[in-house]
């Protein structure tokens, strides 16, 4: 009989790092800049990402220092953290926050780093740097859940 994955046994917060991190598919969803409407609450998503980000692999080129470089940059695994809402809907965060598995695609699943990219869920293909862009309104875009 084949033992359930950390992910399925575990509460995030009784994750260890390498477990937590192992979760992240590397899609840069979350390092796009969001819009937030003060009256709604609602947030929606710029296609501008993070001067950071390697928008071809779609992972932080200062990962260790990101919070100390970008005032807003938001570290999931503080102890402060415990909203996932704003995550897109296909973050493993937010799914098993969620009380959702992960998806098929997702590289602990499918067993390949590139999963996340070949399914079409990456950012790669579409995003932006902040140094590029003026206004953000202008690249609000919408995801089909």
């Amino acid at each position: 009989m084949k033992e359930s994955p950390f992910w399925r046994k575990k509460k995030l917060h009784e994750m260890t790092l390498e477990e937590w991190e192992s979760l992240c598919d590397h899609c840069g969803k979350c390092c796009l800049h969001k819009l937030e409407d003060e009256e709604t609450g609602e947030i929606v998503f710029t296609s501008v990402a993070c001067d950071l980000l390697d928008i071809e692999t779609c992972r932080c080129t200062q990962y260790a220092t990101r919070c100390r470089q970008v005032p807003d940059c938001i570290d999931l695994r503080s102890d402060r953290f415990t909203q996932y809402h704003w995550l897109p809907s296909t973050c493993a965060y937010r799914r098993l926050a969620e009380g959702k598995d992960l998806p098929t695609w997702h590289p602990l699943i499918a067993g390949q780093n590139d999963s996340v990219h070949e399914a079409g869920v990456s950012i790669r293909s579409y995003a932006i740097k902040e140094s590029e862009a003026e206004s953000l309104l202008q690249h609000v875009i919408e995801w089909v859940s």
